[in-house]
Order: structure tokens, then sequence, then C-alpha cells
């Protein structure tokens, strides 16, 4: 079994990194017997549920307040406090079921095999598509550093950005190739470490390297706020991780406390780098704030070179469960060159998705309103309000949860169709 996965029923699921306590005995707390919990500390859950929830999403947080304006502030710190409580019913719900270990238990607890089919696409789609932003977003900076690089193959000019795509992806090719992700998976651990990195960069541009914080920003801008709300919700996408974590946990009890410091440190992070973004930066900010960056500086290197080495590791790791469930299903014993097949159509497609929509922003507000509202807002709702018959009564919760539902679904609908309306306006525009 490789570093945070589990595989249950035939569905893999992928969770974090997990630093498991005690003379470095790797991931002993996936193989921990249900009823006694796992042998992760305190702490080091906390460090695990601080890198699940620190993404590429700080990199286009001061887009998005760019986008909503500094009133849409409100919105990202009650989007928080939502994700907050919903993390807070996964748990709720696993404590009513021991025998749950995965999201997609939760799922099939609450809505048999359909819950666990609909939770696990959400998974697998929304791991996709945050792997193709990966490519976006590298192919994005290398061409931020590297803009004159381009060349001709029969006839057709390929322009550094697209060219970047292709040759990272096929860089990342043989760590997808890989079936030991041991090295890779803790590589990738460093996220947290990167975003205070990235935050203390650019700090330090702003102070010292003469951009300065001048920039007064719009107070309120309606028509963005769709957008402003899918990118604020995409920073939240954690919840498939939090069964893993839950289960990892010596002390099982101290769960909501570990979600509580995750929250608060990851929410701190996200709002300061909105706001030093959009001072430094205002209307012009760009999707990921890295490109706003004078590459001259070395404060602006150490930024960009940061962002570039994370999502190398998290890359494989993303596609990982895509690629085991793909070969649950069309392998029924291990072929090697079948396996190499599928891995490989995987990352192809993916490079193909990412050349055809190379929207980063968009990208990520789509995944922010259609599959990160699902997963970590309506989802956790809706089994939960299942597993413990709360549907069935009439009470505060049971109100505040189906306005939660409600609400959820709203902005689903909007920011997915905001989301795939300007994708359309930038491919045909």
């Amino acid at each position: 079994m490789k570093p945070g996965e589990e595989t249950d029923g035939g569905v893999t699921t992928i969770g974090v990194p997990l630093l498991a306590a005690g003379n470095g005995a790797a991931e002993s707390a996936h193989h921990a017997p249900i009823s006694g919990g796992g042998s992760t500390s305190f702490f080091k859950t906390c460090f695990n549920g601080l890198n699940a929830l620190s993404g590429v999403g700080i990199l286009s947080i001061p887009y998005a307040l760019s986008s909503g304006g500094w009133l849409s502030l409100i919105l990202f710190f009650l989007i928080a406090g939502c994700t907050f409580y919903t993390g807070l019913l996964i748990q709720r719900c696993m404590d009513m079921d021991p025998n749950i270990r995965t999201y997609p238990d939760i799922g099939y607890r609450a809505f048999g095999p359909t819950g666990k089919a609909l939770v696990s696409m959400a998974m697998n789609v929304e791991l996709f598509l945050v792997a193709t932003g990966f490519l976006i977003l590298e192919g994005d900076n290398l061409h931020n550093l590297f803009p004159n690089i381009e060349y001709e193959i029969g006839g057709i000019l390929i322009s550094g950005k697209q060219s970047f795509i292709v040759i990272v992806g096929l860089v990342m090719l043989p760590s997808v190739l890989l079936d030991n992700m041991t090295v890779l998976s803790y590589i990738s651990a460093t996220g947290v470490v990167a975003s205070f990195v990235l935050i203390g960069s650019f700090l330090w541009a702003g102070a010292f390297d003469g951009i300065g914080f001048r920039e007064k920003g719009r107070v309120l801008n309606c028509r963005g706020i769709p957008t402003a709300i899918s990118l604020y919700a995409f920073c939240y996408c954690a919840h498939p991780v939090f069964p893993t974590l839950y289960t990892s946990m010596r002390n099982q009890k101290k769960f909501s406390r570990v979600l509580l410091v995750c929250f608060l440190v990851c929410t701190m992070g996200y709002a300061s780098m909105a706001v030093l973004g959009y001072l430094m930066f205002g209307s012009q900010v760009e999707s990921q704030i890295t490109l706003n960056l004078p590459t001259n500086k070395i404060s602006s290197k150490v930024a960009i070179y940061t962002t570039l080495v994370n999502p190398l590791a998290k890359y494989a790791l993303m596609v990982t469960p895509i690629v085991s469930a793909l070969e649950k299903r069309f392998i029924s014993s291990p072929k090697r060159g079948l396996s190499t097949l599928i891995r490989t159509g995987l990352v192809l497609s993916s490079i193909i998705v990412a050349l055809a929509v190379p929207f980063f922003e968009y990208l990520m507000s789509l995944v922010g309103a259609f599959l990160s509202v699902t997963a970590s807002i309506i989802l956790p709702c809706l089994c939960f309000l299942k597993i413990s018959g709360t549907y069935r009564r009439f009470g505060l919760e049971s109100v505040a949860l189906w306005g939660i539902v409600l609400t959820g679904v709203v902005v689903l609908v909007i920011g997915t169709c905001t989301a795939l309306q300007e994708i359309y306006e930038h491919l045909v525009g």
C-alpha cells in the first residue's frame, strides 16, 4: 500500500503523507486496528492536517480577493467557518460507526453504494483537475522565468508556455510509473513550509524590494463574487483527507482540536497572503501571484522556485489513487505493460487538458465551485443528516444544516456556470 492511500472495497482514496509516530515506523497509522485507533501524536496530526490544507490555493487567493473586493473577505471567513464545521461533522459521522475508515465509507454508510460511488467520483475528478492545474502552474511560472523560448514542429509554432507544460508532464511521468511513493510523499509534506516561505518572500518583496503596499483596491465587485467564492472554497478542499487523519490519531478525542489548530493557522496564512498580494498589486494581480513578481530579485526567485518544486512531488501523489482505481477496474491480474499504458495515458490526458484549457484561475474556480463545494460542504452535511437521523427531526442544527446545503447548492450552480462561461469565452475569444 502506498503512503497516504487506503483501499476499501475496490475504491482507493488518497489522504496526506502521514508522519507516523514511533521509531520511524512509517505508515503504521494505516495499519492500526479499527477499534484501537492509530499511533500518530497530536502534533504530528496537526502537521499532516496543515499540509493537507496548505495547497496551491495560496497562489490564487490574492486574485480571488481582487475579483470580489475587500468586503469579499467576509465571505472568505464564512467559508472557513463553514468548512471547519463540516470537518467536525465528518468526525461525528466516524464516531457513530467505528467501521468507517475513509470518506467513501461515509458515503456508503449514508446512502449505500450510490453514495460511495458519488463520493469516489467527486474525489477522483477533483484530484485529476488539481493535477492538471499543477501542469498549468508550472508552465506559467517557467514561461515567466524564460519568456523567449519557443520552437516549431511540423510547421506548428509551439509557445514557451505550451512547451513547458509538455516538458513538465513528461518529466513527471517517471514518478507516476513508480510503485513506491515513499520518497515523494515525504517531499510533498513540505507543503506547509512552502506556504510560509511564500508569505515571507512576498512580505520581503513588498517591504524591501521596492514594490510597496500602496494599492487601495476596490471595496466590492459584485460581478467577481462568484469567482471569489469558488476560489475561496478551493482553499478548503481537504475534507477527503480528514478520515485518514482521524483514524491515524492515537487519541481521536482530540481530533476537533486538530481541526481547530489547522483551520486557524491556514486561514491566517491565506488571509495574510490575500491582503499582502492585493495591497502590492491591486487589480493587476495575476491568477498566480508569483507571475507579478520581478524575476531579477532574490525574494522573487525564492518564491517562484518554491512554487515550482512542490507540484513536482505532489503530482504523482494526486494521480496515484486514480491509477489504482483504473487498474482495479481494468486489470484482473498484475500486468506491468498494461499498468504502464494506463499511467502514461493518464499523464498524457492531463497534459492535453492543460493545453486545451490553460487558464489556471478558471480551472481552479471550476474545481472550487463544483467539486470542493460538493465534497467539503454539501456531502458532509447530507451524510451527517442521514447517518445521525437528524433529517427526521426539526431543530436548530437541522435547520442550519439544510441552510448550509441550500447555500452550497446555490454556490455550486452559480460558481460552476460562471467558471464554465469564462472558460468558454477565453477559448473562443
